[in-house]
């Protein structure tokens, strides 16, 4: 029996990937498939950043080609290309910066700021260019969290180079001031310090940006949803009731000015003791499923109270890089990836692709 390429494409047809949930021809993943003889080859191109389940999906395609009648050797080479999304309506993308995601909460002490390092750091590990911009002017926290000291440099004295950690790029007021002054600025004075450090920043060809905000919904929310291309928001709360509230709060901002909403991640879902490992919902339990529920958006993932997410945070090594195969850091990796799912499969970024016109007298 002929082996064609019709044979090979029904059979990717059927082929589900299982973090997406889509077969690889309709995502038009499979690329360039090649046949010779009894021998196939073919290309498989995720949208998302995937290093730790490449093997996965790589097995799957090529036992899905094997069990095919005739079948000699099967070659399948798995790669990563991600390319850039569409932002709110009227925002043109930032150069060099392929996709932005907002981390938010509606009140702060939810864990936004670690968990916007910890994903970070995870979107990094599984293969993607990654920056972290601390948007937090009056609460800077990443610096500490990513054991960074020193001042950017000025190679032309009208942009910095970002600052560099566990390898991620990353800039911060932090880096410009000492760890003990104030900011005492007004709301204007704010808002322009964040402009300042996004596109005063040298970012180096990004896959994605994370955008640590500070709590609320206020200027620099507004500033950010206004006049930074965001791709995408991600919400963080606790399950207690309080912290709901709010984060709905910060949802329902982001929803008015058309910024999509990837998902929310439930911090300290359950508190595991220290001592003898018993597990218990301290804060209420199901509080972030419900409101995905209301909202119809996706629970990208629960993370624990534990201590050792804020120990290793304080020391400068976040989760994912000081334990990479440890459970929580799986979990964070995998919230990461559905993030970057979601925005696989938003509308891509034509702006670059329509020629300029220019208007001359003749």
């Amino acid at each position: 029996m002929a082996i064609s390429e019709l044979l090979i494409q029904s059979t990717l047809k059927v082929c589900i990937d299982p973090n997406t949930g889509k077969d690889f021809i309709s995502s038009k993943s499979a690329k360039n498939i090649q046949i010779n003889g009894n021998d196939v080859s073919v290309d498989i191109v995720l949208g998302y950043p995937a290093k730790s389940v490449i093997a996965d999906v790589q097995a799957l395609v090529s036992n899905a080609l094997k069990a095919l009648p005739d079948v000699g050797n099967v070659n399948v080479n798995i790669g990563s290309r991600i390319v850039a999304h569409k932002a709110q309506q009227g925002v043109t993308l930032l150069p060099n910066v392929k996709n932005i995601i907002a981390v938010a909460s509606g009140k702060g002490g939810v864990g936004k700021s670690t968990t916007s390092v910890n994903l970070a750091l995870a979107l990094a590990a599984e293969g993607a260019t990654v920056g972290l911009l601390d948007a937090d002017i009056y609460g800077p926290s990443q610096p500490q969290m990513l054991g960074i000291s020193g001042r950017p440099e000025s190679k032309d004295g009208k942009t910095m180079d970002p600052m560099e950690a566990h390898g991620i790029q990353a800039m911060s007021i932090g880096f410009l001031i000492d760890a003990d002054t104030p900011m005492v600025w007004r709301g204007p004075m704010v808002t322009g310090a964040l402009e300042q450090l996004l596109r005063e920043t040298k970012w180096r060809d990004l896959d994605y940006l994370i955008v640590d905000l500070p709590p609320g919904t206020g200027d620099i929310q507004l500033t950010l949803a206004q006049k930074i291309p965001v791709t995408g928001a991600i919400i963080v709360t606790t399950p207690q009731d309080i912290a709901l509230l709010d984060a709905r709060k910060g949802l329902k901002m982001f929803e008015k000015v058309g910024i999509p909403i990837l998902g929310i991640v439930e911090n300290m879902s359950t508190h595991i003791c220290s001592s003898c490992g018993h597990e218990e919902h301290i804060f209420g339990a199901g509080g972030g499923a419900l409101m995905c529920k209301d909202y119809n958006v996706d629970l990208l993932g629960s993370l624990p109270l534990d201590i050792t997410i804020r120990e290793q945070a304080d020391s400068g090594k976040p989760t994912v890089v000081a334990t990479p195969d440890s459970k929580i850091a799986n979990i964070y990796k995998e919230i990461a990836r559905k993030a970057a799912i979601k925005i696989a499969n938003t509308s891509l970024d034509h702006s670059g692709k329509f020629p300029n016109i220019v208007i001359q007298n003749t």
